[in-house]
């Protein structure tokens, strides 16, 4: 069948605050990878989150992570996010899920970027059950307090987060 949307079509944004990215997030984007073109992982702020890293330092952290995975961009992005959809030419957001209570928030946020945007949809890939309990924040936690979080990051996520909270390794 043709996609009749091209390239477009076939382009998916991955967006969030990734402070840090975690091996969920991984996990999410390399499944999305078997099904499009293209998936860009877009980093942004959020008025509710005080981020532990910079922007650019996230954004850095996360081309370090993923940058064995073809097909996949880093960037980071200010605004609506359907704005920036719309100056990237993708009608596809990606959503990773862990549980119940993810859907409920990520549906609203999907219906309002759709009220928003009407040419964009939301495509939601559960995270695998080895992932369904990480999260930035409780890996952040994790890290104060000196626990192992290895497998719950990629290495250099990891590294960043003791040299950051000064924790030697």
């Amino acid at each position: 069948m043709k996609n009749d949307a091209g390239d477009n079509g076939r382009i998916a944004v991955y967006a969030g605050t990734f402070d840090p990215i975690t091996s969920g997030h991984i996990d999410v984007i390399k499944r999305a990878v078997r099904i499009f073109n293209r998936v860009i992982v877009a980093i942004t702020t959020s008025p509710r989150k005080t981020p532990l890293f910079t922007i650019e330092e996230r954004v850095q952290l996360a081309k370090d992570a993923l940058a064995d995975i073809e097909n996949v961009e880093v960037e980071s992005f200010t605004g609506l996010l359907v704005d920036y959809m719309k100056r990237k030419g993708a009608k596809t957001i990606l959503r990773g899920l862990r549980e119940v209570s993810d859907f409920s928030y990520e549906f609203q946020q999907a219906i309002i970027n759709r009220k928003l945007y009407s040419e964009v949809d939301t495509v939601f890939i559960m995270t695998s059950p080895e992932y369904f309990y990480i999260n930035s924040t409780i890996v952040k936690e994790l890290v104060k307090l000196g626990a192992c979080v290895k497998g719950f990051v990629p290495e250099n996520v990891e590294i960043a987060l003791k040299k950051k909270l000064s924790i030697e390794k």
